[in-house]
């Protein structure tokens, strides 16, 4: 099958985006407003065959560009409005998208202002849910404040350290993870990105998630394996980003066939679009094409998303018998 073919089949599939960096999600045209000189064309990492020498280069986008359009709620209303429409157009019904902590000290505004401002650009149609994202050392200074009265909002549906795996998880996170759960809010933590297993054991067991952001440093240790299927933890990766980045050497050499044939559940998001000139169709073909999973396999993993979704079972039930039948068909 071609990538064209490829491409016209993952349309067909209602499909999930559950690992998306809004701020990394900036569209082009409105980056163009930052800097018309820079953004006149794609820039260069948006190249397929593009490598960030390391995560200190990707961060620096964000410093350099990204968090400056970020400052007002207007602003993440015009971006997100952009962003949904287009996973929309794609036949995504679900998203789970995080915003970040750190640009609350750079808005002259409430900074519940901004979960707002998100919430209002979901167009009919779409389930999103807002999480707040963090670093590992956040919880201290102003923002302990703020994010103490954050996970009670009602826009929040659930909290993400993010950012590089250093330092280790420390204690508080684990405190306030306990606190978001006993409110009925979902927990994330990026992990094994470019970390070892050890660092997603310690996600899953010192902190309590079952939702691993990448999870790839867990392949190799057949212990936390284990612990994966035993806690029935759900690994959202990014392959697109995983190769851009170097945490994978090539998308033939991605371990997602790996670990679903190993029980552990995937699935597949984007990351930060705008530093890797992905959509989400374009994770899937590049699987199907590069990656050798075949087609059943991809429908597989657009039901995973659906399997960990916040709807309602009647819901997903609507989404696995669209997946059924295109499954039915491959037979």
């Amino acid at each position: 099958m071609s990538a064209a073919d490829l491409a016209s089949f993952v349309q067909r599939l209602p499909k999930t985006e559950t690992h998306l960096h809004l701020e990394g999600a900036l569209p082009l045209e409105l980056a163009r407003r930052l800097d018309p000189v820079f953004f006149e064309k794609p820039p260069a990492y948006w190249s397929p065959d593009y490598r960030f020498t390391d995560f200190a280069q990707f961060q620096d986008q964000f410093d350099r560009y990204f968090f400056h359009w970020f400052k007002t709620p207007e602003n993440y209303h015009e971006s997100c409005k952009r962003v949904f429409a287009d996973l929309v157009a794609q036949n995504v019904p679900y998203v789970e998208a995080s915003f970040h902590l750190g640009t609350a000290t750079v808005i002259d505004v409430p900074f519940r202002e901004i979960a707002k401002a998100i919430c209002a650009a979901v167009p009919p149609g779409l389930e999103f849910r807002l999480f707040l994202g963090m670093f590992r050392d956040h919880y201290a200074g102003e923002f302990v404040s703020i994010l103490d009265e954050a996970i009670t909002w009602d826009e929040v549906s659930g909290v993400d350290l993010h950012g590089f795996e250093r330092p280790e998880f420390q204690p508080w996170s684990r405190d306030v993870w306990a606190r978001v759960r006993s409110l009925g809010k979902v927990t994330k933590a990026h992990a094994g990105e470019f970390s070892p297993a050890s660092d997603v054991r310690r996600a899953v067991e010192f902190l309590g998630v079952t939702r691993v952001q990448h999870g790839l440093g867990a392949i190799n240790d057949p212990d936390t394996i284990q612990l994966l299927r035993e806690r029935d933890v759900t690994l959202d990766m990014t392959p697109i980003s995983n190769v851009k980045l170097l945490a994978v050497s090539s998308m033939c050499e991605h371990p997602i066939k790996r670990f679903l044939d190993a029980g552990v559940r995937c699935t597949i998001s984007t990351d930060d679009p705008m530093l890797f000139g992905n959509r989400l169709t374009d994770d899937y073909v590049a699987l199907g094409t590069e990656g050798g999973l075949d087609r059943a396999t991809l429908v597989k993993i657009a039901r995973n998303g659906f399997e960990v979704a916040d709807l309602p079972a009647s819901e997903k039930q609507r989404h696995f018998a669209m997946l059924d039948a295109i499954a039915a068909e491959l037979d």
